[in-house]
């Protein structure tokens, strides 16, 4: 089961009668646009969107008249607004000083409303593109509202220092947020209302945070987990938004890629993925996280894209393990290819729904594992863990910030699900890093891991890589009935 921990439930950030978000904050002006073309250089911003017309009769619920219609929509149902282009085709972006760059009235009603589920590094980062995005479109309600756990830094609040200096001082330093993300330490004021519900929040607190939103969430209302992390249940695996659903009875999709936080942050060039079953619901979430710079594909395979976000954080401690140890890239290039090999071993074995090697080919896949093995927190403790002998839980308070690794605790998980089936010698590599975090294995396991691993015993069929190839035969294959435009 899921490890909740001492998490304080939210408390109210204003007094009694005060509205929870500040003045300044519900006169927030949109984010000023910007020149250049559809790709613009790391820090740059996004347009301001041209005034809206009045939708017409038989618009779309997406805020405008019928458009060209999206692969996936029933007929009649429009994939695009009235404006400036969803986000998925080439971004119009006007000269600074035009009539569409000068600042709007703010917008509260019409819009779907957007609740970001958690605060700390990665939430911020996202919380800066969904808001900068509901500023611009006409799709979403302006104000974006972010759940914080309450906590002081330098004798203040943090939701008050967000609020007010639009920065998240402790989980995001330097990256200044949209004024129309509103910090809200009230878990249910934060959610109240809310259409779209992305949950950013560590995989072990996510039953505490479900429970105490479940009876409160809008009806009709789509989650995103950008949660990487499993969970074990009676019949074995469960995914965090299968608990999310079942918790809180509401669609989910999911959002993994290769993206440190940081970097996201940065503006810097990246790619991520959406897993998302409904295409029309996939076209909402594509419309509020992509922009020039944070490009989105949406593939239907969910379960997939949330099995690599999961179980490549366990890859990338076993990559640490091996930086440790002072080993060079090709060690760390055979565990990345031999992880990517459990991966698909594990998702094939334990996925309810299609798994085709395809989707690993995504930022999700591929991309995300080699991301993590080189830059990402896991990657990084392991390494101090190899080097100083000190515990994981030690390393974390030391090197985190009060964040929490997801890699050795998605370990632990999967061993116990791995156990329950008698499956264990069929991962020797996420048992290795189960065993060297938890049961005192010496480090040095990984190596013999390594030497020893299955896949050095058989011979490769010689149609292996058959299923890869039907990536480029067309636009997708039987288990992958659509996938949106770029």
């Amino acid at each position: 089961m899921l490890l909740c921990g001492n998490l304080r439930g939210g408390r109210g950030g204003e007094a009694a009668g005060q509205s929870p978000f500040p003045a300044a904050l519900r006169s927030a002006s949109r984010a000023p646009s910007l020149r250049g073309s559809d790709l613009q250089p790391p820090g740059a911003g996004l347009a301001s969107p041209e005034p809206r017309a009045p939708a017409a009769a038989g618009a779309s619920d997406l805020g405008g008249p019928p458009g060209p219609r999206v692969p996936g929509l029933p007929p009649g149902r429009s994939g695009r607004r009235a404006g400036p282009p969803l986000l998925g085709g080439s971004l119009q972006i006007p000269a600074a000083g035009s009539a569409r760059s000068s600042a709007a009235a703010p917008r509260t009603m019409g819009g779907k409303k957007v609740c970001v589920v958690g605060s700390g590094n990665w939430g911020s980062a996202i919380a800066k593109i969904a808001g900068s995005n509901a500023a611009r479109l006409s799709t979403f309600e302006n104000l974006v509202s972010m759940w914080v756990l309450e906590e002081e830094v330098g004798g203040r609040r943090l939701t008050e220092i967000i609020n007010t200096e639009h920065e998240n001082v402790k989980y995001l330093p330097g990256h200044k947020l949209p004024p129309n993300v509103v910090a809200e330490p009230d878990l249910l004021k934060a959610c109240a209302g809310a259409d779209v519900l992305l949950f950013v929040v560590p995989h072990q607190f996510i039953g505490k945070v479900c429970e105490q939103l479940k009876g409160h969430v809008k009806k009709g209302a789509i989650g995103v987990s950008l949660i990487k992390g499993v969970d074990e249940g009676p019949d074995g695996l469960r995914l965090i938004s299968d608990i999310i659903h079942e918790k809180l009875g509401i669609e989910m999709s999911v959002l993994m890629g290769a993206n440190i936080a940081n970097e996201v942050a940065e503006e810097k060039f990246c790619e991520t993925t959406i897993g998302c079953k409904n295409a029309q619901y996939g076209q909402i979430l594509k419309e509020l996280m992509q922009t020039p710079n944070f490009r989105v594909t949406v593939v239907q395979e969910a379960d997939t894209v949330e099995i690599c976000g999961a179980l490549k954080n366990i890859v990338a401690v076993g990559a640490g393990f091996c930086d440790g140890l002072g080993f060079g890239d090709n060690t760390k290039a055979a565990v990345i290819r031999l992880g990517l090999m459990e991966m698909i071993g594990f998702a094939k074995l334990f996925c309810k729904g299609p798994v085709t090697p395809s989707t690993f080919l995504e930022s999700c896949g591929v991309a995300d594992l080699i991301t993590t093995c080189y830059g990402g927190r896991n990657r990084k403790v392991a390494e101090a863990f190899a080097k100083t002998g000190k515990s994981i839980e030690q390393l974390e308070k030391e090197m985190l910030n009060g964040q929490k690794l997801q890699g050795p605790q998605t370990s632990a998980e999967l061993h116990r699900i791995l156990k329950s089936k008698n499956m264990v010698e069929k991962f020797p590599l996420f048992t290795a890093v189960y065993q060297i975090c938890y049961e005192g294995k010496p480090v040095t396991d990984v190596i013999k891991c390594l030497q020893n691993h299955p896949e050095h015993i058989f011979v490769r069929s010689p149609d292996f890589l058959g299923a890869f190839a039907e990536r480029w035969k067309g636009r997708g294959s039987p288990s992958r009935p659509w996938r949106l435009p770029a």
